[in-house]
């Protein structure tokens, strides 16, 4: 088992979190998202305290907690708060861990460093999560490309939305890239209907091992 997987993802809003709850729930992991944004609605680490079913300290305390729902540099420019990449040390945990980034790859931190730069520090396996509606092959691909091109290692896609066989296809074939599974709009959405969709969804043998 990998000790750590970062699930990024092609946009934001597209449903990582919700992902990232399911994948650290059916790990029996820890859950870690360093930089939020945004604090008058439910949190990302709430969400997924709520959906994951991990007992209680299992999601760990953000580093950084932004009132304004923008992309991080500018949420902490307005918070008069300086994000420092140095203090987004990976944790020593007995479990595997699953680190959710905000937004996409490119999304800044400060001025001077991006997710992706952050991510090429860790040399964690990376999952990219990717919606299945318009728009998904060009985002996708060029976030593949991102990564590639900086030695970041990639298990695959996960795709989240109605199936698009032909989009999922295509980024497979032209990005060269496994298809992890599809995780699909759930309602309810609850911790149990997340767990059987991601079981009946996913193979959870290439991301156990990292690969």
């Amino acid at each position: 088992m990998t000790k750590g997987i970062v699930i990024t993802g092609t946009d934001t809003g597209i449903g990582k979190t919700v992902f990232s709850a399911g994948l650290a729930g059916l790990l029996d992991g820890f859950y870690w998202k360093p930089v939020q944004s945004g604090l008058d609605e439910e949190t990302d680490s709430e969400a997924v305290a709520r959906l994951s079913g991990l007992p209680a300290g299992r999601v760990l305390p953000e580093v950084y907690r932004l009132k304004t729902p923008l992309s991080p540099h500018r949420s902490a420019e307005i918070d008069g708060v300086a994000i420092e990449a140095a203090k987004l040390s990976l944790p020593d945990l007995p479990g595997p861990l699953i680190i959710e980034g905000a937004g996409g790859v490119m999304v800044p931190l400060n001025r001077q460093t991006r997710f992706i730069d952050i991510f090429r520090e860790w040399q964690l396996p990376v999952i990219l999560c990717a919606r299945t509606a318009l728009g998904t092959i060009n985002h996708t691909l060029l976030s593949i490309e991102a990564l590639r091109a900086r030695a970041i290692p990639l298990i695959g896609v996960a795709f989240i939305g109605e199936e698009m066989a032909d989009s999922q296809r295509t980024i497979a074939e032209f990005g060269n890239v496994r298809q992890l599974g599809r995780l699909p709009y759930l309602d309810p959405l609850t911790s149990k209907t997340l767990r059987e969709a991601m079981v009946s969804g996913f193979d959870l043998s290439p991301i156990a091992r990292g690969q």
